[in-house]
């Protein structure tokens, strides 16, 4: 394990003092971890499996997209909640979003037919949501237009919070380490953890915000001290989710939603005060939540050792190839069918829909909740695949898409 450390450690430097070296051969932080994770793993894959198939591996993963959930609810773009195209956001999140679940589902089906409809939706909320973490370069290119930028910042900040509670629902409906086994049992448990967690976001998140206020006000605090204040935020909120038996990953989402909204208010208040909060504050959360990115990436290359290992069939392939592509893409199309958006620029929000982090620790979770098995198996096959092409598709191919695509 020490050496494993070391070398994820060494690599994350490496890539961290060649930052704008390898992004100008297009080669980010995704691509880099990954391959330093695979050469890792061909040298220890005799523990490779046993090291990932833990409760600790699981426990570092949950908390990682807590992180990433708060993160995603706090820093969407653009001011407002919803961004500055609300209304093809919501076509984007509550149309293309389903229709998407529902098609790999689908196609899961044709792909695996041995393996049950509950265990479908979860591998579909796996390989589904999208998450711009690891490319950030993609919603800051002015040559995509603005509302392209804004919808699609929206939509991979918040379609991993919306799935999480759909991803356990189908977890405990797929017998992940729970009794329960019918739709009833899962969806009343499920929706009971769902009520309490944003109860307890809402809390939590309000509560933090008007305190930190309230502190800066009285001249309580330093940068430091507000720094280290939101980055607890997160941590608290799982942990206190948890805690009451809800779900955690909800209350993270749902408390960083909140944090944002009355934070912004307050400042809005007092504007001329001085040491008012701002973004600077969030500056060591974006940074720890950086690295947590990059340990995942680093991870998904070891997994893929254990999916060679495992072996890698055909249909495997064809479904992460589609889940990527068209899964995405018609969808998105159908769902933005009369809207102002351009031909070009519809096009773009299909084809831009890169898989990151949020489907490592969806897939991590699943493979040690699952019972060992064929299903563990195929949750980690089609977790790695879809990884590694968005990887090539989406990270290593988007600048000649866009180049090529957005005409601008």
């Amino acid at each position: 394990m020490i050496p494993t450390v070391l070398a994820a450690a060494l690599m994350a430097l490496i890539r961290s003092l060649a930052a704008l070296r390898l992004q100008r051969w297009h080669l980010g932080a995704p691509a880099t971890m990954v391959l330093a994770g695979i050469l890792v793993g061909l040298s220890v894959e005799d523990s490779v499996a046993a090291a990932l198939n833990t409760e600790v591996a699981q426990h570092v993963a949950e908390i990682i997209l807590a992180f990433l959930l708060f993160v995603d609810a706090t820093e969407i773009r653009g001011g407002r909640l919803w961004g500055n195209s609300p209304r093809l956001v919501a076509r984007v999140l509550l149309i293309a979003l389903p229709l998407s679940l529902g098609a790999a589902m689908l196609l899961g089906k044709l792909a695996f037919p041995g393996l049950s409809w509950a265990l479908m939706l979860v591998i579909a909320c796996v390989v589904v949501p999208i998450d711009f973490a690891p490319s950030e370069g993609v919603v800051r290119d002015g040559r995509l237009a603005s509302r392209v930028r804004s919808v699609l910042n929206v939509e991979s900040g918040y379609n991993d919070g919306i799935v999480s509670p759909l991803f356990l629902f189908a977890l405990l409906l797929a017998g992940g380490s729970t009794t329960l086994h019918t739709p009833a049992e899962a969806l009343t448990s499920a929706a009971g953890q769902a009520v309490k967690a944003v109860l307890a976001g809402l809390v939590i998140g309000s509560l933090v915000a008007w305190l930190l206020h309230r502190a800066d006000r009285a001249g309580w605090t330093t940068g430091q001290s507000r720094r280290i204040a939101v980055l607890l935020t997160p941590l608290i909120a799982y942990t206190a989710g948890v805690e009451i038996g809800g779900n955690g990953f909800v209350t993270s989402f749902v408390c960083g939603i909140a944090f944002r909204y009355v934070h912004r208010v307050l400042v809005a208040r007092r504007r001329a005060h001085r040491s008012a909060i701002g973004s600077h504050e969030v500056v060591l959360l974006e940074d720890v939540t950086t690295l947590m990115t990059m340990t995942m990436w680093f991870v998904v290359g070891l997994a893929a050792v254990v999916t060679v290992e495992l072996g890698v069939t055909w249909q495997a392939v064809l479904f992460c190839l589609a889940a990527l592509t068209v899964v995405r893409i018609v969808p998105v199309l159908l769902a933005l069918t009369g809207s102002p958006l351009g031909r070009k620029d519809r096009l773009l929000l299909g084809l831009l829909g890169p898989r990151g982090t949020t489907t490592i620790v969806f897939g991590l979770i699943a493979y040690n909740s699952l019972p060992d098995g064929d299903r563990a198996d195929a949750v980690l096959q089609t977790t790695v695949l879809s990884v590694l092409g968005s990887v090539l598709l989406h990270g290593m191919c988007s600048e000649a898409l866009i180049r090529r695509t957005a005409g601008r």
